[in-house]
């Protein structure tokens, strides 16, 4: 389902660009700014089975949309001035900002630097189980799981599934399959139990890996003292805030918030919402986040930013720069509105 999903996005890109249509829509779905959503950026591995590719992007991909914007005189911003543009109306140029979620150690090491090539302000929103090295990175953990085995045994709805996962291919259905039952498991506490389980079953330090990946608290400090980032919050153990209740899910958001302060010795004033679409993220959580104290949160609902986004400062949307997508033709697409646009319907705003 994902690569089919993955190969009508890529022929709807496609067909914008050799159509031409998406110099026709821009006067109107280009909005006043874009909101670029990223996580991992790094080189690309060479493992045939990698089906977290599209959350990371390589390091010249984000050099060509960052050359791109320059060129079209289009300012690149932090989530303050964002704010301050939107709360003032003050939309006389467009506006584009960089957001990376998870707080991942090669933001540091391979996106800053192309970030400094370009003074271009960016934001890294951290998760502080992750920083603390005690988080779950589970998508990453069933990867390593599927890449171990050539089999999977789960019980998936009481009834025991051996899933097929001795091919690249297989292995890919396998983990669309499992990553699928996982995400909509009724709790975050479930889906901890069955990936742990997976993980003692194959070999797979889970605990190893945030510490792996992530900047560590002395790490994430140091890195925000660089001009050009803003650090965010993305909550305590990056869960489905929906699925939590009101009390649990503002403490995701107010105690994040704190910790990261503690740790950075500065203000934490943006949020992004952990996986942040619409079985994530609604009208509860947009307004917990406005009584938490925080200016923005974006979501990963696609869309460009409009006048009337000013309305809906914690609920906006975003242009993921998606790792099945690298092309330097899809970017006048990704700027123009266009492909947002086709996705929601021709809709500016989906803050419901």
């Amino acid at each position: 389902m994902k690569q089919l999903r993955s190969a009508v996005i890529r022929a709807g890109l496609e067909a914008l660009y050799f159509s031409g249509a998406h110099y026709l829509m821009r006067p109107i779905f280009a909005g006043v700014g874009a909101i670029f959503m990223l996580h991992h950026v790094r080189p690309r591995r060479a493992d045939a089975f990698q089906p977290n590719y599209h959350l990371e992007i390589a390091p010249q991909f984000l050099r060509a949309m960052l050359s791109h914007l320059r060129a079209h005189k289009v300012d690149i911003v932090t989530p303050d001035e964002m704010h301050q543009r939107l709360s003032e109306r003050n939309f006389s140029k467009r506006f584009a900002c960089f957001t990376l979620d998870d707080g991942y150690r090669d933001n540091r090491d391979h996106a800053l630097p192309v970030f400094r090539e370009f003074d271009a302000p960016c934001t890294v929103y951290a998760v502080s189980d992750f920083a603390e090295g005690t988080g779950r990175l589970w998508w990453v953990a069933l990867e390593r799981v599927i890449a171990n085995t050539n089999s999977i045994e789960v019980k998936i709805g009481g009834a025991a599934v051996r899933i097929d996962a001795s091919s690249p291919a297989a292995k890919q259905a396998a983990f669309d399959r499992l990553h699928e039952w996982l995400r909509v498991l009724p709790g975050e506490h479930d889906v901890r139990r069955e990936i742990t389980a997976l993980c003692e079953r194959h070999g797979v330090d889970e605990t190893a890996i945030c510490r792996e990946l992530c900047l560590s608290w002395d790490e994430l400090k140091s890195f925000a003292d660089d001009p050009l980032v803003t650090i965010g919050a993305h909550t305590i153990t990056h869960c489905n805030l929906a699925k939590q209740s009101e009390d649990v899910a503002l403490h995701e958001l107010t105690e994040s918030r704190k910790r990261i302060e503690q740790a950075i010795g500065r203000e934490v004033l943006h949020l992004a919402y952990p996986y942040g679409d619409k079985i994530a993220a609604g009208t509860r959580e947009f307004a917990l986040a406005k009584a938490a104290g925080f200016k923005t949160a974006v979501t990963t609902r696609p869309g460009m930013i409009f006048p009337e986004s000013a309305d809906h400062l914690t609920a906006l949307q975003r242009v993921s720069l998606n790792g099945n997508y690298q092309e330097a033709r899809i970017l006048p697409v990704l700027t123009s509105g266009a492909a947002t646009a086709v996705w929601n319907g021709f809709r500016r705003i989906d803050a419901a």
